[in-house]
């Protein structure tokens, strides 16, 4: 049988082109960033007059222009990035692995430099190492983060990402290819299926995607499609033997071979492989909410929301007068939210809303006017919402006075969405794991969807984050939220 291409020939470069051409544009611009970076910081301290660096050991009593330094400085940022991996295609586009691989990096280099500096007794000028590093790693992430939005643009249209084949049972299968092409920034475009156990029809429902049924015409169906990658799902029918005599048909540096295991919802960190006598053991941690972890995140949330609230001091208050005097009624709305433990907490808000607005509710729900989900109410166009409060709802800024929420230590910056007490006794077991910890003002699904998302979406995005949160993946949603916030489908 003869199965069709997913995507013409012209559409992306082969996988080795793609990823030597992206990897080199990033040592580039890393060049351009380091060479402005850490000359800019030898004029601004220096100015243009020749500095030079004392040796202060006797055998060592010469000078170095700090030009030299700069150079040898410059030279060693950019060994020590390729060096952690900074450039892998297994960490660009998705996820904090590759600021975290940049950040180790920098820090390394400070420590090494320090070091160096002690042992040789070399008088470095300190503002000039202690500005150099911090504004390097700054710009050396913000153009990452640039580059992530170019790659990212390029993957929503297939290019820049491995060509994947799954290899598995058909559920196994539609549900991986469902993820994947959810997460296109991630870079697996799927170009084809084997479900070795037989498969009534020529493509998996729902896509494109052509399905054959033998593991013998993967090489042919490979080469046809120029798949570089193998992902073999946990429900696979392949023995050892098999899984051994496929790792040995491909292509050793130019295809490559993933097995996805039946696990979800659990972040990398939580994950690790002990090999035991060949066999690759996945250990799976438990999730902890205890500890110097959470000690880290209340002291952020005080820190952070204490600073925020000073610097909004003025646009709080501004906020405040506008809805005071635009229609009547009292200023900040207070409302009985779920929080951690399943216990209750007032939530604060700007009121958006005219006084009288719980009462209509009912009315709204009985008419079916929820443009939400099955739990979620929410409506595009409700009749409830003051003209001032459409605009704050769609910039988020009713949602401000949760700051203080933050400050006394019912609420958190990031976490699961707040649930009403009517929402709750709709929930299914397993959606009571959301109250493991505190709820936040942002969270997983506001920089996912917000209020576009389904009920299975929502849960899932705010279960993902109950099990594998961190103080850096609070950062990450914090940063994302302002993107969200400005998007032309805001909240409603």
């Amino acid at each position: 049988m003869q199965h069709p291409s997913v995507a013409p020939r012209h559409e992306t470069p082969s996988p080795g082109d793609w990823r030597d051409s992206y990897a080199w544009g990033l040592r580039v611009t890393d060049l351009l960033v380091l060479v402005w970076v850490v000359f800019g910081v030898q004029i601004a301290w220096f100015g243009f007059t020749v500095s030079d660096v004392q040796f202060r050991g006797e055998l060592y009593a010469v000078a170095v222009n700090y030009t030299a330094i700069s150079v040898i400085l410059i030279a060693a940022w950019m060994v020590i990035l390729g060096i952690y991996g900074s450039r892998g295609y297994r960490v660009i586009g998705t996820g904090s692995q590759e600021y975290r691989a940049i950040a180790g990096a920098t820090v390394r280099l400070f420590g090494l430099v320090a070091l160096a500096a002690y042992l040789f007794q070399i008088d470095l000028a300190r503002g000039y190492i202690l500005i150099a590093f911090p504004m390097g790693l700054v710009v050396l992430v913000f153009s990452r983060w640039i580059w992530r939005q170019w790659l990212s643009v390029k993957r929503l249209n297939g290019q820049y990402s491995s060509r994947v084949v799954l290899i598995g049972s058909p559920s196994s299968v539609a549900l991986l290819h469902r993820e994947l092409a959810r997460q296109s920034e991630a870079g697996y475009l799927v170009v084809g299926a084997c479900i070795p156990s037989g498969f009534a029809g020529d493509v998996l429902p729902g896509s494109a995607v052509p399905v054959f049924g033998s593991v013998t015409l993967l090489q042919q169906f490979m080469a046809e499609n120029r798949a570089d990658t193998v992902i073999v799902t946990s429900n696979a029918e392949m023995s050892p033997h098999d899984m051994r005599e496929l790792s040995w048909s491909l292509e050793p540096g130019r295809q490559h071979l993933v097995v996805a295991p039946n696990l979800t919802g659990i972040g990398g960190p939580r994950i690790h492989t002990r090999p035991v006598n060949g066999l690759p053991l996945i250990h799976v941690e438990t999730p902890r909410y205890e500890g110097g972890k959470l000690f880290a995140k209340r002291g952020f949330d005080v820190v952070a929301s204490f600073l925020l609230i000073v610097l909004l001091s003025v646009p709080l208050a501004v906020i405040a007068l506008i809805v005071r005097f635009s229609t009547p009624g009292p200023v900040v709305f207070r409302q009985k939210r779920v929080g951690l433990n399943g216990k209750q907490f007032t939530m604060l808000k700007f009121r958006s809303m005219v006084t009288d607005a719980e009462s209509q509710l009912a009315t709204l729900q009985a008419q079916k006017r929820s443009a939400g989900n099955a739990v979620l109410f929410k409506m595009e166009n409700d009749p409830r919402i003051t003209p001032a409060g459409r605009v704050l709802r769609r910039f988020s800024l009713d949602e401000l006075p949760q700051l203080f929420n933050v400050l006394g230590g019912s609420m958190s910056l990031v976490g699961p969405r707040p649930s009403l007490e009517r929402e709750v006794s709709e929930y299914e077991t397993h959606v009571h794991r959301r109250f493991l910890v505190k709820p936040g003002i942002t969270g997983p699904w506001q920089v996912g969807g917000r209020s576009n998302l389904s009920w299975e979406d929502t849960v899932r995005l705010d279960l993902y984050y109950v099990e594998n949160w961190s103080i850096m993946g609070d950062i990450v949603i914090l940063w994302r939220t302002a993107s969200a916030v400005m998007a032309r489908d805001g909240a409603f």
